[in-house]
């Protein structure tokens, strides 16, 4: 054999011993038929001894209870360094790096006075194997220092336990722990929880994970048209294999219970019961009423109508006119103008109405009769006196009512008949026109002689200076009038030679406001006692039903000339006189008077609150009185 052979077979030789003695070394063992624990027979660290385990096995071994660590001593050969296990302090607690868990009381084994951490680098633990003083017991030590490596094959596999519970080793086997909702030695079966008996009307929706009606499975309700859920809407099966709930039920949807609207009735036509889904009900009014709102309403299957009530609304009829000058009072059962109103209609002194002194508003929606008017009262033009002169005061225009006329005598006449003549509300003056006679100068009386007598003008004052007798010649009479009321005519008269006085007695006359703009919608009704906006005259105003008041409703002519308030508006507004009457009670809409102010004001007062303006309740009020 040549040297080049003789070295190839050395080499081979001692490539099999070396190889020999590598099998040796990693591979000793001790196994049990499933879970199988493994030891180097070489010393490394903690972090080689753990990679040693996991290259060749499954990790440093974990140890479970106590009956292991009696397994692990009688097993296990006896090592002077003894050997690496897999527990390990994580964030200051002892676990198995193996399965993750921390170390719980009953599979600690720790020797007396351990762990003690010398140095505060003792992390890693080791078992002592066969040890005569503390067989089986542990020990924190430096990962850095040097024992063999103690490893174990776990029996658990990825489909132990179904994937549905816990594999727990033990030694020679494992067992499951199965998680809640499964059963079985392998966790492969799952509760379940048993199928419904559905009530009628009730439709269920299922999602089933893990088997019909099983563990996890979910069901979903919803309820035919016209039907409402009594109950849960999902129920889930518990892990108890018992559902959360019981399964609900479907009842009928009901709409709200409906009225006869007043002055209407109400037909309906029902499902099985009352005013339940496609229940249909149709409304009529009165005569003399209108439907305000839908003739026929629907039940539908979200349990609402398909309209509010309709209500039955009196007829309007056209509302009074402004140029009557008559003064009207009104009766409104079912509001200003509406059927049933009734309005009584009166003139002032000097005037007469001309037609029907009441009126009504009919069904039909119409008055009964024209609107009448009030015509002044007018006297016949008196003539001026042949040889004289007349003076006349006329405060309402014209020859009319109200109206006073003086006469006066040229010089060398005297006057036979009445002085002054005043306009009746008859429409006759108050005496026949006089006439002036030529005085005779050769029998005339001698100075002295006597004025006619004069009187305080109405609404006046009289103060005079008398000479020789009562409105004797040269007697001075000076006149003035009351706050209100301004002078026609001289404020001064003087008994003259002739007897007669140097002009006609003055007058009184009421003092002029303004003419009052009255624009629709606002209705306005004065008191004239004066003359039409003069001192004293007294306007009261009102809106038409639906619109309230802006301002004062009453406003009267003052003494200088000025109103005592602005001309108000209407506006809209939430009150009617209807809703007013609703307030105090049906019955009682019908019935004029029968409610109190008080009562009216208080329920006007607690609606228009919010508007922060009395005025708007009074106006209510005075419309409705």
């Amino acid at each position: 054999m040549d040297t080049k052979r003789f070295q190839r077979a050395v080499f081979r030789t001692v490539q099999l011993l070396c190889f020999s003695v590598l099998i040796f070394e990693v591979i000793n063992q001790k196994e049990v038929s499933a879970w199988t624990y493994h030891y180097s027979n070489k010393t490394y660290s903690w972090n080689y001894s753990r990679a040693f385990c996991q290259k060749y096995y499954t990790d440093l071994v974990a140890i479970q209870n106590k009956n292991e660590i009696a397994y692990l001593n009688e097993t296990i050969p006896y090592y002077n360094s003894y050997y690496w296990i897999g527990i390990r302090k994580i964030n200051n607690k002892w676990t198995w790096v193996g399965t993750n868990k921390t170390l719980t009381e009953e599979a600690e084994n720790w020797a007396d006075n351990e762990p003690n951490n010398k140095r505060n680098n003792q992390d890693c633990v080791e078992i002592y194997i066969k040890s005569l003083s503390a067989p089986g017991k542990w020990n924190d030590e430096p990962c850095w220092k040097r024992k063999r490596a103690l490893c174990y094959r776990a029996s658990c596999q990825d489909m132990s336990c179904s994937k549905q519970g816990e594999c727990i080793e033990t030694i020679g086997n494992y067992t499951c722990s199965c998680y809640p909702g499964f059963y079985g030695p392998e966790c492969e079966y799952v509760r379940e929880c048993g199928e419904f008996d559905l009530p009628q009307h009730v439709h269920m929706n299922c999602s089933h994970p893990l088997g019909n009606f099983s563990f996890n499975s979910h069901c979903s309700f919803h309820c035919a048209e016209g039907y409402a859920l009594n109950g849960p809407s999902e129920l889930e099966c518990l892990a108890s294999g018992i559902w959360t709930n019981s399964p609900p039920q479907c009842v009928a949807v009901q709409c709200p219970a409906l009225k006869s609207p007043e002055q209407g009735s109400m037909s309906c036509v029902q499902s099985a019961e009352a005013f339940q889904h496609q229940s249909s009900c149709s409304f009529s009014c009165e005569e003399g009423f209108e439907l305000v709102g839908p003739e026929v309403v629907h039940c539908t299957a979200l349990g609402v109508w398909t309209a509010p009530t309709p209500v039955c609304k009196a007829l309007q009829c056209q509302d009074l006119p402004t140029s009557t000058k008559a003064r009207v009072n009104c009766s409104h059962p079912f509001g200003d103008f509406r059927y049933q109103s009734t309005c009584s209609f009166t003139c002032d002194e000097g005037s007469f109405l001309v037609g029907a002194s009441v009126l009504q508003c009919l069904d039909t929606g119409n008055w009964d009769a024209p609107f009448p008017e009030c015509q002044a009262v007018t006297c016949a033009a008196l003539p001026n006196p042949q040889n004289g002169e007349k003076t006349c005061v006329q405060p309402l225009g014209g020859s009319s009512y109200e109206s006073t006329c003086w006469f006066t005598c040229h010089e060398g006449f005297s006057l036979s008949g009445p002085e002054r003549l005043d306009c009746t509300p008859s429409g006759h003056w108050t005496g026949s026109p006089p006439t002036c006679e030529e005085v005779d100068t050769v029998s005339a009386p001698a100075p002295g002689v006597q004025c006619p007598t004069l009187i305080a003008p109405k609404q006046g004052t009289m103060s005079c200076q008398h000479h020789v007798r009562n409105f004797g010649l040269n007697t001075t009479c000076h006149f003035g009038c009351k706050a209100g009321f301004t002078l026609l005519g001289d404020s001064a008269l003087q008994c003259r030679p002739s007897r007669q006085w140097t002009a006609a007695a003055p007058t009184c006359r009421a003092v002029k406001c303004a003419k009052l703009p009255v624009t629709e919608p606002i209705v306005m009704n004065c008191s004239n006692p004066w003359g039409n906006f003069s001192y004293g005259s007294t306007c009261s105003f009102h809106c038409p039903e639906g619109q309230l008041l802006n301002g004062s409703e009453r406003t009267v002519c003052q003494e200088n000339g000025q109103w005592s308030t602005t001309m108000p508006t209407c506006q809209a507004g939430p009150l009617t006189i209807q809703e007013t009457l609703t307030y105090v009670g049906g019955a009682a809409a019908g019935t004029t008077g029968l409610v109190t102010g008080s009562i009216l004001l208080a329920l006007l007062r607690r609606r228009c609150r919010q508007k922060g303006k009395l005025e708007t309740v009074f106006s209510l009020f005075s419309s409705f009185m």
